[in-house]
């Protein structure tokens, strides 16, 4: 794998032990770039946040985690560029512009986007989409 647009429940994966997180650490050693549009920061805050409010880790924890986080080499792109495109794939795919901002960074950079948001996949897999669409833990 080269280069690869990764969203909030790919990251989240890094640092939580969940379903697929082993397939996340493979996934994110073997690429070569990874992408993602500015969103995940504030989508990961927010994945750490929940987990701080529902008691599974502390406030101290959640800001060293927020910190390692914001350590990745995860090479950010400007919501303001992709904003117009992520619109029009939206409004195709019926999908939410947050989701769909990931999808349009990867097609402009012609790259996977690697999503372990099964729902999200499964609506934009099969279609014009596919080829820039991945599930985390599944193989082709």
């Amino acid at each position: 794998m080269s280069r690869l647009v990764v969203d909030a429940s790919v990251v989240a994966k890094l640092f939580f032990p969940e379903t697929h997180s082993a397939a996340a650490v493979r996934a994110v050693k073997a690429a070569t770039e990874l992408l993602a549009p500015e969103l995940i920061w504030a989508e990961l805050a927010s994945v750490i946040w929940k987990r701080v409010v529902r008691g599974e880790i502390d406030e101290d924890q959640g800001r060293h985690i927020i910190n390692e986080i914001l350590r990745m080499p995860v090479h950010t792109h400007s919501l303001n560029l992709l904003a117009d495109s992520a619109l029009q794939l939206a409004i195709s795919t019926q999908r939410s512009v947050y989701d769909c901002l990931y999808l349009a960074l990867a097609i402009h950079e012609d790259c996977v986007f690697l999503t372990a948001d099964e729902r999200l996949f499964n609506a934009l897999a099969g279609g014009t989409f596919s080829k820039h669409v991945r599930l985390l833990g599944r193989r082709r």
